[in-house]
């Protein structure tokens, strides 16, 4: 009897109890463990969708709570005032990784990215790309086909006169 009395009680608890937490994560990963009022393990990470995302050790995390009872758990959202770019205003969204690599989409429609890129896939429908403002390439550069320069050529520093002989 007191012990029907006590897991009774404590199930009215767990579900009058608030249906998310703060918490910090104990051990990162897609089955992140997370310390609220008692450590959490193997909980479930969720995104929004099209973004895959791991909370590494350390992280303050939301934690919701559903199913019957509340007894299923999972993490949802990290805290992330402390990345935001200091001059980020409402409506705007920045991407990172811990690696310091970002892509900061601002509301007048600019898009910077930091780190090192690969692009894959179609530039536009015709398979274009255009390149507005300074462009820098360190390394090897290859051109298949035909390069067209429109402007001055500087080789070295000087600019580039073709010879015209012969």
């Amino acid at each position: 009897m007191w012990l029907s009395k006590s897991l009774s009680l404590r199930q009215r608890a767990e579900q009058e109890g608030t249906a998310a937490d703060m918490g910090v994560t104990t051990i990162g990963g897609g089955s992140a463990s997370v310390m609220t009022r008692g450590e959490q393990r193997n909980l479930e990470v969720f995104a929004p969708g099209g973004i895959v995302w791991q909370p590494r050790a350390g992280d303050t995390v939301l934690v919701i709570k559903g199913g019957t009872g509340c007894q299923e758990q999972c993490v949802i959202a990290a805290s992330t005032a402390d990345s935001a770019p200091k001059e980020m205003s409402e409506g705007e969204l920045f991407l990172y990784s811990c690696g310091k690599a970002s892509i900061y989409l601002r509301k007048d429609g600019g898009i910077a990215i930091k780190g090192n890129c690969t692009a894959e896939g179609d530039w536009d429908a015709e398979g274009n790309l255009t390149l507005t403002g300074r462009v820098e390439l360190n390394g090897p550069v290859t051109v298949n086909g035909t390069l067209s320069i429109n402007g001055k050529l500087i080789v070295n520093g000087e600019p580039y006169r073709p010879c015209r002989c012969g």
